[in-house]
C-alpha cells in the first residue's frame, strides 16, 4: 500500500501512536514457535554474524532443536487469552489509548504492533494511515536503547515507509530509561511489593542480556541499564550491598553482558543470602523471560543452591502509573503537534 492521503488546507490532522513490543508466537506449539524464531533470528540487528555462517547454523541446527524446547516453556505460562506478552501489551495499548483520548479527543489514536509476529509493524502503519493519521510517534516498549531492539524497530518502520510516496511526519522515542514517571512507577511497584511481602535481604535488578561485543562497539544499552538500576536504588534508599545488577537470557557461546542472573543467584545463595526479591525493569510487560525464565527456572536455581525465599516483582504491565508515564512520554514526543491541534 502507498501512503496516498493528503489533507485539504485547514483539515484536522490526526496523530498516531505506534506502540511496539518485541513479539510472541501465536500459539505455544513447535510450529508456531519455529515460525516466530525464524523471523526473530533472521534479523541482522539481533544476530550480526555473516549470513554465510549464520544461516546454515540457524536452519540446520537451531530451528530444528530450539522450537520444541521453547514451545514447552511457553506452554507453562500460556493464558486462556493467549500469550501473556500479547495480552498485557494489548491492555497497555487500550489503557493508553483511553487516557490520551480522554485528554485529546480523536486527535490521537494508539495502535499496537509487534516487531516479530503479528500484528506486524507494516500492517499497523497501514491501519493508522487508513484511520487518517498524518503524524506518527513510534514508542518502542524498551526503556533502555539497544541496537538489537529499538534500532530494529526503526529499521522495520523505515522499511515500510521506504515504499510510500507521501510520508507522515515521524518521531521515534529512542529510550526512556531515566524518565521520571517510569522511575516513579518502578519505585512504587517495589514499595507496594514490600508492603505485602516480607522484604528480602537482596534486591536483584535483572535486565535482558545482549552480546558483550555490542557494548564494545558502542551500544549504550549496558550504561542505560546501570543508570536505571542506580536511579531505582537511590529512590528506594538502598545501600550498595542491598542490591545487585545482573543480565539474563544469554544465548549461544559468545560472552554476553555480565554478571549473569542465574550465576548471580547461585552465588548469592552460596554466600548465605537466604532471600531475594527480583525485578526486571527492562520489560514493559511480563513475558516468557520473566514468567518462565525468572519465576520458574531461576527461582529453582536459587533454591537448589541453598537459597530459601525467592520473590518476583511483576513488570509494570497496565499499572495506572505506568500508563500515565507512557502518556507523558508520548505527549512530549508529540510536542508541537499537540500544541498545533489545541490552537
Amino acid at each position: 500500500m502507498r501512503y496516498q492521503r493528503g489533507l485539504l488546507p485547514g483539515a484536522t490532522e490526526r496523530i498516531g501512536i505506534l506502540l511496539v513490543n518485541l513479539g510472541t508466537p501465536n500459539a505455544p506449539t513447535t510450529t508456531a514457535v519455529r515460525r516466530y524464531l525464524a523471523e526473530f533470528l533472521h534479523d541482522h540487528r539481533v544476530v550480526e554474524l555473516s549470513r554465510w555462517l549464520w544461516y546454515p547454523l540457524l536452519h540446520g541446527v537451531i530451528l530444528r532443536l530450539r522450537p520444541q524446547r521453547s514451545a514447552a516453556a511457553y506452554q507453562k505460562i500460556w493464558r486462556d487469552d493467549g500469550s501473556p506478552l500479547m495480552a498485557l501489551s494489548r491492555c497497555i495499548a487500550e489503557e493508553l489509548d483511553q487516557l490520551l483520548r480522554h485528554r485529546h479527543g480523536d486527535a490521537v489514536k494508539v495502535a499496537l504492533a509487534m516487531r516479530y509476529g503479528q500484528p506486524s509493524i507494516h500492517a499497523t502503519l497501514n491501519e493508522l494511515v487508513a484511520a487518517g493519521v498524518e503524524r506518527i510517534v513510534v514508542l518502542p516498549l524498551y526503556p533502555q536503547f539497544s541496537c538489537s531492539t529499538t534500532a530494529s524497530v526503526y529499521d522495520a518502520v523505515t522499511r515500510t515507509l521506504g515504499k510510500w510516496r507521501n510520508l507522515p511526519a515521524l518521531h521515534l522515542v529512542r529510550d526512556y530509561h531515566l524518565d521520571e514517571g517510569y522511575l516513579d512507577a518502578l519505585t512504587a511497584s517495589v514499595r507496594e511489593h514490600w508492603s505485602s511481602h516480607p522484604r528480602a535481604e537482596k534486591l536483584v535488578i535483572s535486565f535482558h542480556g545482549t552480546p558483550q561485543r555490542y557494548a564494545d562497539q558502542g551500544d549504550p544499552y549496558r550504561s542505560q541499564c546501570e543508570a536505571t538500576a542506580t536511579a531505582l536504588s537511590h529512590r528506594l534508599k538502598l545501600n550498595p550491598d542491598q542490591w545487585v545488577l545482573s543480565f539474563q537470557s544469554r544465548f549461544g557461546r559468545t560472552p554476553w553482558l555480565t554478571p549473569y542472573t542465574d550465576q548471580t543467584l547461585t552465588w548469592l545463595a552460596k554466600a548465605g543470602i537466604p532471600s531475594v526479591d527480583i525485578i526486571c525493569p527492562g520489560f514493559a510487560a511480563d513475558c516468557l523471560e520473566t514468567l518462565e525464565e525468572i519465576v520458574q527456572t531461576n527461582a529453582e536455581i536459587f533454591r537448589q543452591a541453598g537459597g530459601q525465599d525467592f520473590s518476583y516483582i511483576a513488570c509494570l504491565n497496565d499499572r495506572v502509573d505506568h500508563i500515565k508515564a507512557l502518556a507523558a512520554i508520548t505527549e512530549r514526543a508529540a510536542g508541537n503537534w499537540l500544541k498545533h491541534r489545541l490552537n
